[in-house]
């Protein structure tokens, strides 16, 4: 495939096949520039086997701002549903947007589906039964929620679901394979000393089972964590390695940090190849490696059976705009 029109970093990329024809679709992000400025609402998606990307129309935004980071988006009933993410303004001040949209990808529209009830950014977006999605906690304007909000697309109302049971965070991730979800890391908020607000990564893992009969209701629970070393803005989907099915979490850094790249600690985050596995059947996790290292992730897409990055940020903090093949090699136990 070609490579974007330009680079971008933090952008969800969501794919979905439509009578044999395979779409990708890249929304908003940040270009290489990586300023507040350098944030946009762009979007393109291209058709499996033609040589460029067409452009869309823009992201939507109900309070008028030009541009979108750390939105969050999956795929249901061959559609893409984009939620929140935040703006920056030229003074760097972050604020949460409260507008999610479907974007069809047969007329190329976005239709406005009613507001979160709770605005939030860099959340975890997963879709269940074909009907449901959840987003998992996630930053809104001023910290981090425990919420687990549901949007069912039968009804087109919001509701809650079981909250989520760990520290409140951003920056995480997470993937489903049947009614099984596992989320991972991310970045907490704590207090200093000196009783300023700092950010933390938080290394770890939760399991939640949602109810056969009652899709609100998750079981969740603890998993041990595969290195004690949480990673920020990696990200996660359902793969088949060597035989055998896993949720994999691919990508991110160890160094949580700024839009641009830099650790909120100063010092410049770097990607990770890192892979984690997680088989359900054994509830045990697998280490691997990728030969790409790519951090600040939205998500990672799976072609005839092969994941792919699109976009993110790659060594020295650069903004990418290729697709990158996500080969993933098992280590040993």
């Amino acid at each position: 495939m070609p490579p974007l029109p330009e680079p971008v970093s933090n952008n969800p990329v969501l794919t979905t096949t439509i009578r044999g024809k395979t779409y990708v679709a890249s929304f908003a992000g940040l270009g290489e520039g990586k300023t507040a400025a350098d944030a946009h609402s762009k979007a393109w998606m291209l058709l499996a086997g033609d040589s460029s990307w067409q452009k869309l129309p823009n992201v939507p935004n109900s309070l008028g701002h030009n541009s979108r980071l750390a939105m969050t988006a999956t795929v249901l009933e061959q559609n893409f549903y984009l939620f929140g993410g935040y703006s920056v303004a030229r003074d760097g001040t972050e604020v949460t947007q409260p507008d999610s949209y479907r974007f069809s990808v047969i007329s190329k529209n976005y239709t406005k589906l009613p507001d979160m009830p709770v605005a939030v950014d860099d959340s975890v977006a997963l879709a269940y039964q074909s009907r449901y999605i959840y987003l998992i906690s996630g930053w809104h304007n001023d910290g981090n929620i425990n919420l687990v909000q549901v949007f069912d697309n039968f009804t087109q109302k919001w509701s809650q679901a079981t909250p989520f049971p760990g520290t409140p965070v951003f920056g995480h991730a997470g993937a489903i394979d049947g009614n099984v979800m596992v989320v991972c890391d991310g970045v907490a908020t704590a207090l200093n000393p000196a009783g300023e607000r700092s950010y933390v990564a938080s290394p770890a893992c939760y399991r939640g089972d949602i109810d056969s009969s009652n899709a609100r209701k998750i079981s969740w629970k603890a998993i041990p964590h595969p290195t004690g070393t949480a990673r920020y803005r990696q990200a996660a989907l359902p793969v088949a390695v060597d035989g055998e099915r896993y949720l994999a979490f691919i990508g991110g850094s160890s160094t949580p940090y700024n839009y641009n790249g830099i650790g909120y600690n100063g010092k410049p985050a770097e990607p990770d190849n890192q892979v984690w596995l997680y088989q359900l059947a054994t509830q045990k996790w697998r280490r691997g490696k990728t030969t790409e290292a790519v951090m600040d992730l939205r998500n990672l897409i799976e072609i005839d059976g092969e994941v792919y990055s699109l976009g993110g940020m790659g060594a020295g903090q650069q903004v990418q705009s290729g697709l990158r093949k996500q080969q993933i090699t098992l280590l040993p136990d």
